[in-house]
């Protein structure tokens, strides 16, 4: 399943990388490419998951 993502927050490489990190960490993510603005996911997780796993790190996501 394939499945994108809107992103806000990431302003460098570094947040990126720490977007990219988060979101592989959660179980049913397969793969994820993250740029400055969005992530696009294979697997299955859901919005919540998502948000859940980047609050934290100060990013936030929504569906589209």
């Amino acid at each position: 399943m394939s499945l994108s993502y809107t992103l806000e927050g990431l302003n460098n490489v570094d947040d990126v990388n720490k977007a990219t990190n988060a979101l592989m960490m959660l179980d049913g993510v397969q793969s994820a490419e993250v740029g400055l603005h969005f992530a696009h996911i294979e697997g299955r997780t859901s919005l919540e998951k998502v948000q859940k796993a980047l609050t934290p790190l100060g990013f936030k996501a929504r569906q589209g």
